[in-house]
């Protein structure tokens, strides 16, 4: 972890500038946290050092110090800081940074320009195709943040020209000593040390989240005449907001994975105890809304179809109706999906296929299997051979290959003896008896070339 050891009174901030804005890091050595990439040795410190910026996507959740370091990035490399907000800028935003860059590369100081967009994935997808040209040319480095998976949410594109780097959540030590570092510029007074914890519990990780807390609980001590913060008083002066934190409470991640395992171990009580709990933490509905319909496609999978459908419709329902209302479809759907039949089949079986072809060679497609839309690709004998499922018996063409020459069958998906995974384990035993037999008999079948 990077840290400062000591705090000393920041003379040239002005007093009436917001508290984050007062303790905001001048230098790489005053930043707490993020010590996987910012300390000795770590990929985001040797950027720094090496005096050659890149582009790059900032990852993590909120207040955890992505505009700072993309603003002391640009102090390191001496470059124009142009910063925007996908929420609330477009393409004329991007064009007038443009201009800027070429107007510093152009001028007589020949600066560099560093373009920071922040929740970048709130851009469409022409918006971020707008930065390609300008991040290719070296115009300049393009550094976004995002608090959403930049893999779902960035395009492939500007994605492959840009760094990821991950930063996580503050820690209670983190937070405890930006505390310390606000009292040292005496912004806020003595703090009681249950009310210290309480503090840290509610930032959860956030630094932002707690600076604004210590700023508003600065100015109301202050009018009350208080010179410590106790506890008893914190909470009658946030009361609500405090107690959906209590000191001893787990982190969000830490929460949401117990939801998750409690759906999974098929106890609707405590899921939905633990989905209350997010919901009472602050948590967005949005979020539980996508983790859900990931439960029911990672943990129920085909042994009841219905789930996926039925966690589906509850997001859209809460997309209609919006908190509190909404909120009732979502957590009927965390109590179908504790009950229902669960099987990870699927799952397992798209992880195990996408390994193998992650390290399998090539395989071309079967020459039956192809498409002969051409009629070359007839003379090349594009598929020939090929047999058309819909006009052999039951539908099933027995004893027909569907894999690459000479692969040998995997056996991906292995459905569970539960839910409706019973009766397609069933079937599936039937039809490989079918393909057995078929082999066995040499029935090649009635070759069909005219349908596909």
């Amino acid at each position: 972890m990077v840290t400062q050891k000591s705090f000393p009174p920041a003379v040239s901030a002005a007093s009436h500038q917001p508290l984050a804005e007062r303790l905001r890091p001048r230098t790489l050595g005053e930043v707490i946290g993020q010590q996987h990439v910012l300390g000795e040795g770590m990929p985001l410190r040797l950027a720094f050092e090496s005096g050659r910026p890149h582009s790059c996507i900032l990852w993590g959740p909120p207040g955890v110090g992505k505009t700072t370091i993309a603003r002391l990035m640009a102090d390191a490399f001496d470059a124009q800081f142009i910063s925007m907000s996908a929420v609330l800028g477009g393409v004329k935003d991007i064009r007038e940074a443009v201009e800027q860059a070429q107007s510093a590369r152009d001028g007589l100081m020949q600066q560099r320009t560093i373009v920071f967009v922040d929740e970048v994935h709130r851009f469409n997808k022409s918006q971020q195709d707008a930065f390609l040209p300008h991040v290719e040319s070296g115009l300049f480095t393009f550094i976004g943040a995002t608090t959403e998976n930049p893999s779902f949410e960035v395009n492939s594109a500007l994605l492959s020209r840009a760094a990821v780097y991950v930063l996580q959540s503050l820690t209670a030590d983190d937070l405890k000593q930006i505390v310390a570092k606000a009292q040292g510029i005496q912004a806020v007074p003595a703090i009681e040390d249950e009310a210290l914890d309480r503090l840290i519990a509610y930032a959860d990780g956030d630094a932002r989240r707690l600076l604004n807390t210590l700023e508003t609980l600065a100015i109301t001590a202050e009018q009350a005449k208080l010179g410590q913060i106790t506890d008893a008083w914190l909470l009658k002066v946030l009361g609500e907001r405090m107690r959906r934190y209590d000191k001893g409470g787990e982190q969000f991640y830490d929460t949401i994975s117990a939801l998750h395992k409690s759906v999974r171990g098929s106890d609707p009580d405590a899921a939905l105890y633990w989905f209350c709990r997010m919901l009472d933490g602050g948590a967005d509905p949005r979020y539980l809304a996508r983790r859900i319909v990931r439960m029911a496609w990672e943990d129920i999978g085909l042994a009841d179809p219905r789930a996926m459908q039925l966690c589906n419709d509850a997001a859209a329902t809460y997309e209609r109706l919006g908190s509190p209302e909404g909120e009732l479809a979502l957590a009927q759907a965390v109590i179908y999906l504790a009950v229902a039949a669960k099987s990870n089949a699927g799952y397992m079986a798209y992880n195990k296929a996408k390994a193998f072809v992650k390290t399998d060679a090539t395989r071309p497609v079967p020459l039956h299997l192809r498409n002969a839309p051409t009629k070359l690709m007839k003379e090349l004998d594009y598929g020939r051979d090929y047999r058309y499922a819909h006009s052999e018996e039951g539908g099933f063409a027995a004893g027909e290959s569907y894999l690459p020459d000479g692969m040998e069958e995997p056996g991906f998906y292995e459905p569970v003896p539960r839910g409706l995974e019973i009766k397609i384990g069933q079937k599936l035993a039937e039809l490989r008896t079918r393909n057995e037999a078929a082999r066995e008999a040499g029935a090649a079948g009635s070759p069909r070339t005219d349908e596909t």
